[in-house]
């Protein structure tokens, strides 16, 4: 959203590039090129000025003007007209559509602010392929193959800030003019082929609004009436002439003052590059403010633009702030709690009611197959009393299966009878999709592995939910791997063909001592049968035959290579609880293959295979988790060849040791340990900053009479970041081997 000096810090480098421009956009003419009919007036004493109210942007910083309204309301001062731009269009939206300065804090203390500013619907809301898109291609890249190789022209499709704006101006969803609101209402944006400033006084209440906050770069524009629509506060960031143009006859503006920083700003290309549009904004704020009638200077202090979690702490600073300039307010309040009252009653009188239930819903934006399954999906949720959350709650689900950037909805009125119409964007770079990244695992030279590669997914191939995914990897592993994903009609169950070759390294050691590094070469293919449980599961059962090769790389173990074909049929389930695939905070995943396997080089007979992985994340505070792995596998009472060989070593699979360092026909591990929060990272750049600690103790053995338990005590440091988790940490085991290892890419 719009800011004042130093509000855009949480905003990344390329977005400040824009300040370059921006002088340019401002200088254009400032005044909307949209005709305006004067507003209805509530009615009032023909004594009465007509009191405008101008609300400014600054992010989370506007959350402060719930405040200035509460101590207005105190102190019985009407506001006839109201205009806002970026958080101030949110905040003056809520108002104009009647609710209480009370009711708008309760519902901004109600939503968690982070969540609903992210770029796309959080890890748990993510349809279970989608997560296993996250957990393997970590790099946080919006990219698809639609037009070439793209991304989206705005790192936030605004899904989540969009739902909270339908929920807002849905009980206004019939009306055909902001003159209608409680309070007559305008909101600001810039139009982004022209430069002008664009006054919204029509159409959808949340659309305009939505377009008001459009930062460029960091929200994707909105397009209006033929317009491509950005955040306001380029061109009027304190729409205090919109106000005058609305015929009031005082303004009340709103001015979330923040000094400009000093000089050390200026030492830094990104410093200049903000404090240019510090300065482009603080110019036309300055115009805006020549024309108020009185002006609530807010004190922000040490309050920052992104501070959401601080709702009641900002709200009572725009409280402060305007009891601390009354002088300047009470001669336009009214004197006589008559008046006060009745001008109460009028404008509650012009606040519409939400229709309690629909009979009639309609879906827009996808084609008639993507229509019809979203309206399938959404019958649980609008049949019967109709509950906005759950109805949010679905869309985001639907948003999760990948096709659609956003999805919003609106009532209306269908021969008489109430309606919802719900609109689905598809994402205008994508399918294909592709998802990139970079592997990265070791403990120095001698053990050091790197891999990047990209997953391309095309979807809807056969309709009904068909994907065709595709994926390479490339560097110390190296996977070529394609599978056709088919649902069975609307069912969740599904058929998927698959084919793959790869060639992994695979250490070999006598003792302690790393002898030769293999190449583990295997081609072949499969197909499962299974069952998609939504979000949060996947069962398969099939059939998979490849061709494998074991042959030394680097050094010689004295062995001969291996080469053969192996066939198993293979049962697996997964379960993914987790809030997060790179750093969790909170749940369980839980991983289980049980396997048959009839042929493979080294044996002699068929042998039967389980393995179990789990991982249970438990918050003990705001920041800090505690967690525990568990993983176990055998080979039951037969020998595994080399082809099924369980391992340890290596990172977070027993740290002090190198990969593979331990193998057998079984296996047990389990590690216990807590993370805490250190730092938050800007959103552009990732999540947060990790430090922790955990101990591991496994064996791979192949006789339990002659298990050796080992043991690894590790603390390090994990980033989530952009391009996936980032760990370092430093392993050490009772009996003195250690290591420092280094890891980009999936940990847990």
């Amino acid at each position: 959203m719009s800011s004042l000096p130093n509000r855009r810090t949480a905003y990344s480098g390329f977005v400040l590039l824009l300040a370059l421009f921006s002088p340019f956009i401002s200088a254009q003419n400032p005044q909307s090129d949209q005709k305006q009919s004067a507003p209805v007036d509530l009615s009032r004493p023909a004594q009465r000025l007509r009191i405008g109210l101008a609300l400014s942007g600054g992010g989370a910083l506007g959350l402060s003007e719930i405040g200035v309204l509460q101590w207005l309301e105190e102190n019985h001062i009407p506001v006839d007209r109201v205009a806002g731009t970026s958080m101030g269009s949110i905040i003056a939206a809520m108002y104009a559509s009647g609710m209480s300065p009370a009711e708008i804090q309760k519902f901004a203390e109600s939503i968690d602010w982070i969540e609903a500013m992210l770029p796309e619907p959080t890890y748990a809301a993510l349809s279970y392929r989608r997560k296993q898109d996250r957990r393997n291609y970590q790099i946080n890249a919006a990219l698809g193959l639609k037009h070439g190789l793209k991304g989206p022209n705005g790192f936030n499709p605004g899904h989540g800030i969009g739902l909270l704006l339908d929920r807002i101006a849905f009980p206004d969803s019939g009306i055909t003019s902001f003159d209608d609101l409680p309070i007559p209402f305008r909101c600001v944006a810039t139009d982004m082929l022209s430069g002008d400033r664009v006054v919204l006084h029509d159409g959808s209440l949340a659309a305009a609004v939505r377009a008001s906050m459009a930062i460029p770069g960091v929200f994707t524009p909105v397009e209006i009436n033929g317009r491509v629509l950005a955040d306001g506060g380029m061109v009027e960031n304190i729409p205090v002439e919109v106000v005058r143009e609305m015929n009031a006859d005082a303004v009340i503006a709103v001015d979330l003052s923040v000094p400009l920083g000093g000089q050390e700003q200026l030492e830094s290309l990104s410093g200049v590059l903000s404090r240019a549009l510090d300065v482009t904004i603080l110019q036309n704020e300055r115009r805006s403010l020549a024309l108020a009638s009185a002006v609530i200077t807010v004190d922000t202090g040490s309050f920052l633009a992104n501070d959401y979690e601080r709702v009641p702490a900002l709200i009572r600073r725009g409280y402060d702030s305007a009891a601390a300039q009354s002088a300047a307010l009470l001669p336009y309040a009214i004197r006589d709690e008559s008046d006060w009252q009745q001008y109460l009653s009028e404008r509650s009188a012009r606040k519409r009611v939400a229709a309690k239930a629909v009979q009639v819903v309609e879906i827009e934006g996808g084609d008639s197959d993507q229509n019809s399954r979203i309206k399938q999906r959404l019958k649980p949720v609008t049949v019967g009393p109709l509950n906005l959350p759950n109805l949010e709650t679905q869309l985001t689900r639907i948003a999760g299966d990948g096709q659609f950037d956003r999805l919003g909805y609106e009532g209306f009125t269908q021969d008489g009878v109430p309606a919802l119409r719900v609109t689905a964007h598809e994402k205008s770079y994508g399918p294909p999709f592709v998802d990139l990244a970079i592997n990265v695992d070791g403990s120095g030279v001698a053990a050091f592995n790197f891999s990047a590669g990209a997953r391309i997914t095309f979807m809807d191939v056969q309709h009904h939910g068909g994907e065709w995914r595709n994926d390479l990897l490339l560097g110390s592993s190296n996977l070529a791997a394609s599978e056709f994903y088919q649902p069975l009609g609307n069912s969740h169950l599904f058929v998927a063909p698959f084919a793959f070759a790869s060639k992994l390294p695979r250490n070999a050691f006598s003792g302690q001592t790393r002898i030769a590094v293999f190449g583990d070469e295997r081609a072949g293919g499969g197909l499962d049968i299974g069952y998609n449980g939504g979000r949060r599961s996947e069962f398969r059962f099939g059939y998979e035959i490849f061709s494998g090769k074991l042959a030394p790389l680097i050094g010689s173990a004295g062995l001969p290579s291996v080469s053969g074909s192996t066939g198993e049929f293979r049962v697996r389930y997964i379960w993914d609880g987790q809030d997060s695939p790179a750093v969790p905070s909170r749940g369980t995943r839980i991983m289980a293959d049980l396997s048959r396997v009839l042929q493979s080089p080294g044996l002699a007979h068929p042998i039967g295979q389980l393995d179990i992985q789990t991982s249970t994340f438990i918050p003990t505070g705001p920041k800090t988790s505690l967690f525990l792995v568990a993983s176990g596998g055998t080979t039951f009472r037969g020998d595994a060849g080399p082809f099924q060989q369980f391992e340890l070593g290596g990172a977070f699979r027993l740290g002090a040791y190198l990969p593979q360092e331990f193998i057998g026909n079984h296996y047990a591990y389990s590690s216990l340990g807590f993370r805490r929060e250190i730092y938050r990272l800007p959103q552009l750049v990732g999540g947060r900053i990790y430090w922790g600690g955990w101990y591991e103790a496994g064996s791979a053995f192949n006789d339990p009479s002659s298990v050796v338990v080992r043991g690894t005590f590790n603390l390090g440091v994990i980033a989530d970041t952009f391009v996936g988790p980032i760990a370092l940490a430093a392993s050490v085991s009772p009996t003195g081997q250690s290591r420092v290892n280094f890891a980009i890419g999936r940990l847990f």
